[in-house]
């Protein structure tokens, strides 16, 4: 009896535990069930979404391409195809100036809506590689001043294909171009450049392909392992055009990028050895003028010097047609070695004893001889005969000239404007002027063309 009681006791709690493992039991999943979902997160809380299976991806994929053709371009007859593009620069260089091109790597990305390849299912987006690109319609976009393209393909084609359940496509590919990019050298080595980078449909005009920057439509790499070498990036800008051409109206989208060359290379190789062959030359006027073959070499061989450098630095330039600002420093440089060289040819000429062609027979007249200090001597003229006396020079001038007060001793000097306020020279102070003139004229044209150059 007691047995029986107690029995009675346990009996509500038994069936309360087998009701609750029942309810349990009603709310886990079996094992079919969970393979079916996937954890994933939303706004950090873990729940159950469900999988979508490879066959579902392939259904949705052939229900798309059934009966699509690809050689027709979406909504048309309807109204124009919106293409959104972006690029991604990943890198740019080099920049050859003889061929006036350049090099740039670029991810390419267009975005455009297609109604025939709306889905309805669970997922959102499709990422598909580049086999499903050949099968659906792609724009026709072309650069227009690229002379060579050429796509990755290795160790796959690098392109990219998305489809969103709304019909929108965003398709993006890696390519690497040779553009063309004109280079006005006026003002090299201290030129800036703006490079374009321009395309657009090749077939479709504005009434049925319209091209259009994303928000953000360009963005850049990393600059530091980019190979521009001789120029510094210093910025780019989008823009957009229309060409009117006879097979119709071409949207044509355009970026511009904007380079500064660096001076350094041509300072180093062609600035600084240039100044320096123009102060050697003046060296010249501090050697004795008797001293000929120290002198006459010293100026030959730094106008010889200076023609090898303006060769060397029109090797780096096309041929063009114009004069550079490098072309003018050069040709400076050597205006003024060629003239501290004609100034010792000069000087050389007026102070050198040069026998008459006929010996006169009696000596010459103290009217017609003047007296000049030793280490000094006038401008020898036509029909002088030079005379020695203790070595010092005194020189015959024609008949009718004074040579004693007036530089010019010519036959036109007899009347007129010659022979009132002239200059007198002593030849053998051109030296001594040189000496001031070279370098003040050599430092002014520095700073003209500087300043010029620079700032102006």
């Amino acid at each position: 009896m007691a047995l029986l009681q107690r029995e009675r006791r346990r009996a509500p709690f038994v069936s309360l535990l087998l009701g609750f493992i029942g309810v349990c039991l009603a709310f886990t999943p079996n094992k079919a069930e969970e393979e079916d979902y996937e954890d994933v997160p939303i706004n950090k809380t873990w729940v159950l979404s469900p999988k979508v299976d490879e066959s579902d991806v392939t259904s949705i994929l052939n229900k798309l391409l059934l009966g699509y053709d690809n050689k027709l371009r979406p909504d048309i007859g309807v109204r124009p195809t919106v293409i959104e593009t972006a690029v991604y620069v990943n890198s740019i260089g080099p920049v050859d100036p003889i061929n006036m091109e350049y090099t740039i790597d670029i991810f390419f990305a267009q975005t455009w809506y297609d109604s025939r390849l709306k889905f309805n299912s669970t997922m959102k987006l499709l990422m598909l590689n580049s086999n499903m690109v050949g099968k659906i319609w792609i724009p026709d976009t072309f650069f227009r001043n690229s002379r060579k393209s050429d796509a990755h393909w290795i160790t796959t084609p690098n392109r990219l294909l998305r489809l969103w359940s709304n019909g929108r496509v965003m398709y993006t590919l890696r390519l690497t171009i040779n553009a063309e990019c004109y280079l006005k050298l006026h003002n090299f080595p201290m030129d800036e450049h703006s490079c374009p980078l321009e395309f657009s449909s090749y077939g479709y005009p504005k009434n049925e392909i319209m091209y259009r920057w994303q928000r953000r439509s360009v963005e850049v790499a990393d600059q530091r392992y980019w190979r521009l070498y001789q120029f510094a990036f210093v910025g780019l800008r989008n823009a957009t055009d229309v060409a009117h051409t006879q097979s119709g109206e071409y949207v044509i989208m355009t970026i511009f990028f904007e380079l500064s060359r660096r001076m350094g290379y041509f300072t180093i190789q062609t600035y600084i050895p240039c100044s320096m062959i123009v102060v050697l030359s003046w060296v010249s006027f501090w050697i004795n003028k008797d001293a000929v073959p120290a002198r006459t070499s010293l100026g030959i061989t730094t106008v010889l010097t200076m023609t090898t450098l303006s060769t060397i630095s029109r090797k780096s330039l096309p041929k063009v047609s114009y004069v550079t600002a490098m072309d003018l420093f050069v040709s400076v440089c050597f205006i003024f070695t060629f003239a501290a060289l004609m100034e010792y040819g000069t000087l050389h000429y007026f102070t050198s004893n040069r026998q008459s062609k006929k010996a006169k027979s009696q000596p010459p007249n103290k009217s017609s001889m003047m007296d000049i200090r030793p280490g000094t001597s006038l401008l020898q003229m036509n029909n002088i005969v030079p005379y020695h006396d203790d070595d010092d020079f005194a020189y015959e001038c024609l008949d009718g000239k004074d040579c004693t007060s007036f530089f010019c001793c010519f036959d036109d000097c007899r009347s007129g404007r010659w022979r009132e306020n002239r200059m007198h020279v002593h030849v053998s102070k051109i030296d001594s002027y040189s000496r001031i003139f070279f370098p003040t004229a050599f430092g002014l044209f520095n700073l003209v063309y500087w300043v010029g150059y620079l700032y102006l």
